[in-house]
């Protein structure tokens, strides 16, 4: 039910609403408003959420690794347990079909759980112990090392995903994990959708005796600024524009003490059309990549928005299928009625562009996103700017046919980073290509070799990250187990007493963790 709404921050375990009733919750169906107002955060509120996380964060980080994986379990238990009522309502904001919104409320309370699991496995802890050598000349110290939270992280909730990006996503999930309490910007095309999970976070936070500043959550359009800058805040966890990620990222940088900020952008995910597959299968690819880039309207950030190949008779009739696919995709809601409006900005610049001719527009249906297919001349590929590799969120694609292999080499030494590269090839098109495979190793995060890049599976060994402009920090990913190492900082202890050092360090092992002992795997006490 939404009668419980109240539209007020989360700070330390208090609600609070000093600032204006200024927005509601909107349908992006049919552009209904909400009658519950919700409040701008003030500056004094941000202010204290960062300052609310900073005082949580010296109990927080010392709990141990059981205590926090229990905590993890509990939010996922409370997210759960959102019934159909929250479905409907999460329907309501984002126009998102109820199959695809159970689908991803369960993949969010399994982020959870997944970082449950490494915690309680120990090796995220990364402890290292080289003993002490007195007879040696010089003498060595006993020194040993593990990792520790790095503090308040800073999350800013992504628009496409308002449940696994947002605020019990798998940003705040690695944060949480990793020992860090987080203030969590809500996304204002699904308020509603925040409260109700930000309720069922403090639920678990009540129920497992967290300290209260552990969770934070605040509203509003004009106050990411303040927060990253506020002092306590050590790290920025961000999903969406290539535009809203480089300000967060001036911004931290330009503080008295710069933080890292882990953005992931832009993309257009391309995918190499390899003679062989194409010869063999290129009716079925075409199939495949039609329902690809029109699945959730194109509001995923590995949607396909650039197809290439060499020119042949096997790529025109390649062309041909897709086109025939394409044009029978239907026109879906988006998100929002801004997302929909960039969308149609975005195919607008190119069917302007010379050299681009639109080989399916969609129909008329302007209150919708259609989809839309074009054909792009080589020299745009490389054109001043790359105006192919601006990303157009939404369900549109680009396809262009090269002259050469040595083109297709070129485009990928010289495209920027990206979430993904795909070629879609048989066994002697990879042998064939082993050079642009080693080139598109430096370029991206993920390689697929057949099938789409939408659907990004949550595991131990996935990577949803890439160089930049796919994301601000290639070292790192948003998605997965290794995603908890962007908020954690090593730390080194010299010469200590046993019972000062963390238990990751102890000489008896308390957590049973392997550890590397002089140089060797160990499990047992030393």
């Amino acid at each position: 039910m939404t009668n419980d709404i109240l539209g007020h921050q989360y700070i330390g375990g208090a609600r609070s609403a000093q600032g204006a009733a200024s927005f509601r919750s909107i349908a992006a169906a049919s552009g209904e408003t909400h009658p519950v107002p919700f409040h701008e955060a003030s500056d004094a509120e941000v202010d204290a959420a960062a300052a609310a996380a900073a005082a949580a964060y010296p109990a927080y980080r010392q709990l141990l690794p059981e205590q926090r994986a229990t905590f993890l379990d509990a939010i996922a238990e409370e997210l759960d347990a959102l019934g159909d009522d929250f479905i409907g309502e999460v329907m309501r904001e984002t126009g998102l079909p109820a199959a695809r919104l159970q689908g991803e409320r369960t993949r969010t309370s399994n982020q959870m759980r997944l970082f449950a699991k490494v915690l309680r496995r120990g090796d995220f802890l990364g402890a290292r112990i080289d003993t002490a050598l007195p007879e040696r000349q010089p003498p060595r110290p006993d020194v040993r090392q593990c990792k520790i939270g790095i503090g308040p992280v800073a999350i800013f909730g992504a628009s496409n995903f308002p449940l696994a990006f947002s605020v019990a996503g798998g940003d705040t999930a690695a944060a949480l994990a990793a020992g860090c309490p987080v203030v969590v910007k809500a996304h204002a095309g699904h308020l509603i959708t925040s409260e109700r999970v930000a309720d069922a976070v403090q639920r678990a936070v009540q129920r497992c005796a967290m300290p209260p500043g552990v969770f934070n959550m605040i509203y509003g359009g004009n106050v990411g600024a303040r927060l990253v800058q506020a002092p306590q805040i050590k790290a920025v966890g961000f999903t969406g524009s290539l535009r809203g990620g480089r300000a967060l990222c001036d911004l931290a940088a330009a503080r008295a003490e710069p933080i890292p900020v882990f953005a992931e952008m832009s993309s257009v995910n391309p995918i190499i059309l390899l003679p062989e597959a194409l010869q063999d299968r290129g009716e079925a690819i075409a199939k495949d990549l039609a329902a690809s880039v029109t699945m959730g309207a194109g509001q995923l950030c590995t949607n396909p928005g650039l197809l290439v190949g060499v020119r042949s008779a096997q790529l025109s009739h390649f062309i041909e299928c897709l086109q025939k696919a394409m044009e029978v995709q239907p026109a879906q809601t988006m998100l929002n009625a801004g997302m929909l409006s960039n969308y149609y900005g975005g195919v607008d610049r190119l069917s302007t562009l010379s050299g681009v001719a639109v080989l399916v527009s969609g129909g008329a249906d302007e209150a919708k996103a259609r989809p839309h297919f074009f054909k792009a001349e080589q020299s745009l590929l490389f054109a001043a700017g790359a105006p192919l590799e601006e990303e157009v969120f939404g369900a549109a694609t680009v396809v262009v046919e090269l002259d050469s292999r040595e083109a297709l080499l070129q485009f990928a030494r010289a495209m920027g980073g990206q979430l993904t590269a795909t070629l879609m090839a048989e066994p002697a098109d990879l042998r064939a290509h082993r050079d642009l495979i080693e080139c598109l190793e430096q370029k991206a995060g993920r390689l697929l070799v057949n099938g789409t890049p939408t659907g990004v599976e949550v595991c131990e060994a996935m990577v949803h990250g890439g160089p930049y402009p796919a994301t601000s920090d290639a070292r790192g990913t948003s998605v997965g187990t290794l995603a908890i190492d962007r908020f954690l900082r090593p730390i080194c202890y010299q010469n200590y007493p046993d019972e000062l050092l963390p238990p990751a360090l102890q000489g008896r092992n308390p957590l049973g963790l392997v550890r590397l002992v002089n140089g060797e795997q160990r499990r047992g006490a030393i």
